[in-house]
């Protein structure tokens, strides 16, 4: 593990009239610069059967700053075009090797209006940081401080769907470093009724965030769908108030994850946890909204990466593992398990928790991978797509229909 993490640190900032209108400026320069390599790109590929790096692209902005109809792009700085050509190109060597899908345009209503700057296009001094083009700091709320003698590698300035201005400052943190070694571990089951159980028998309630701003969001909806269609002021006035809510709904439940996560990875050793296709889960319509607003999938992310970063161990076991339906105590496996039932008992007299019995076998799993040395355990498939360990359910197991939650 490197000596210190790289991390981003995240803060609002309020942009001058000037800086807003000249930051608007690059976003726009950046997603054209962004959408004319991809066509160029693609055309070569399919017309003509060449590949175009990015020293290609690098050559072809540099001429596109030449004509006339394009002039307006050697006005913002050059940084951030040349940072968003070499995300371009990492979109095609993640294609190719089959991690992601091919790139896609930028939309100027839907992207994410954001750009990059490295050392040499950004000023950072005494807690103020400039920008390449500008005059003055940006008005940075430093909600908290950067590691001490921190220094930046790249500042990445974005504008959110409600408004508001964020940058994300990129350094190295010191403070970051393996916890001391404990001998605890914990299974955790993921759930919708409570958020977390975990093995110790402890449940994290749900907070539904989504459902407690419902009627905010619903009324923010209602008013924009009244206004008339188009590019009008109005419209993006209601456009923002919908937004503001869905930022609001996003930052609370971060927050909370935050915290669970960091706590969980701080006071085990080994974290024990289900490989859940979430993507598939929310095909249920009845449980679509529901299961978004968990947010199962950001909660997995967050402890990979602070398990990665504290020196702990995440195993993930396979999906169809029947961690509900096997009895903690005497390993009998029940034959049928309905969702409703949250509570049963076991041939041997065991009463079960529907919920702490699963994150108790979770653990007992987990522990045995982790004495193998397995750690986060990949996706594994069978020809024809199946898990590699898909075997160890009955064939007449029902669970199955549900994503490996009995």
């Amino acid at each position: 593990m490197a000596t210190h993490v790289k991390r981003a640190f995240k803060y609002r900032f309020y942009p001058t009239d000037a800086q807003a209108a000249e930051l608007s400026r690059t976003f726009g320069c950046v997603r054209k610069v962004y959408n004319l390599a991809l066509a160029a790109r693609t055309e070569a590929w399919y017309q003509r059967g060449e590949r175009v790096n990015y020293n290609a692209t690098s050559a072809m902005l540099t001429a596109w700053k030449k004509t006339e109809e394009l002039a307006y792009l050697a006005e913002v700085s050059s940084v951030p075009l040349q940072q968003t050509l070499r995300h371009l190109q990492t979109g095609f060597v993640n294609f190719f090797a089959q991690r992601a899908k091919y790139p896609r345009f930028k939309s100027r209503k839907k992207s994410r209006a954001s750009a990059e700057y490295t050392s040499s296009a950004f000023r950072y001094k005494d807690g103020r940081l400039t920008l390449a083009k500008m005059t003055e700091p940006l008005g940075i709320v430093w909600s908290r401080p950067l590691p001490e003698g921190a220094k930046p590698s790249t500042v990445t300035v974005s504008r959110d769907a409600a408004g508001r201005w964020f940058a994300s400052v990129l350094c190295d943190d010191p403070a970051v470093k393996p916890l001391t070694a404990t001998d605890t571990a914990v299974g955790v089951d993921v759930g919708l009724d409570h958020l977390l159980t975990l093995s110790t028998g402890e449940k994290i309630a749900n907070p539904r965030h989504e459902r407690r701003d419902r009627d905010r969001l619903a009324k923010a909806q209602q008013n924009l769908a009244k206004k008339a269609k188009g590019d009008g002021a109005n419209r993006a006035k209601a456009r923002r108030k919908v937004a503001r809510v869905h930022a609001r709904i996003a930052d609370r439940r971060r927050d909370m994850l935050h915290k669970v996560t960091t706590r969980l990875v701080h006071e085990n050793q080994v974290v024990v946890i289900e490989d859940l296709t979430v993507r598939n889960m929310l095909k249920n319509h009845s449980l679509a909204r529901a299961i978004s607003d968990a947010a199962w999938h950001e909660f997995r992310t967050m402890l990979e990466y602070k398990a990665q970063w504290y020196g702990r161990e995440l195993v993930v076991l396979d999906r169809w593992f029947p961690s509900s339906k096997l009895c903690s105590t005497c390993g009998t496996l029940a034959d049928k398990l309905p969702l409703n039932v949250r509570t049963w008992t076991c041939d041997c007299g065991t009463i079960h928790d529907r919920d702490v019995n699963a994150a108790i076998n979770l653990k007992a799993a987990g522990l045995a991978v982790s004495a193998c040395g397995a750690g986060v355990r990949p996706r594994r498939r069978k020809p024809g797509g199946q898990s590699a360990m898909k075997q160890e359910v009955p064939r007449s197991d029902p669970g199955r229909a549900s994503g490996g939650r009995p």
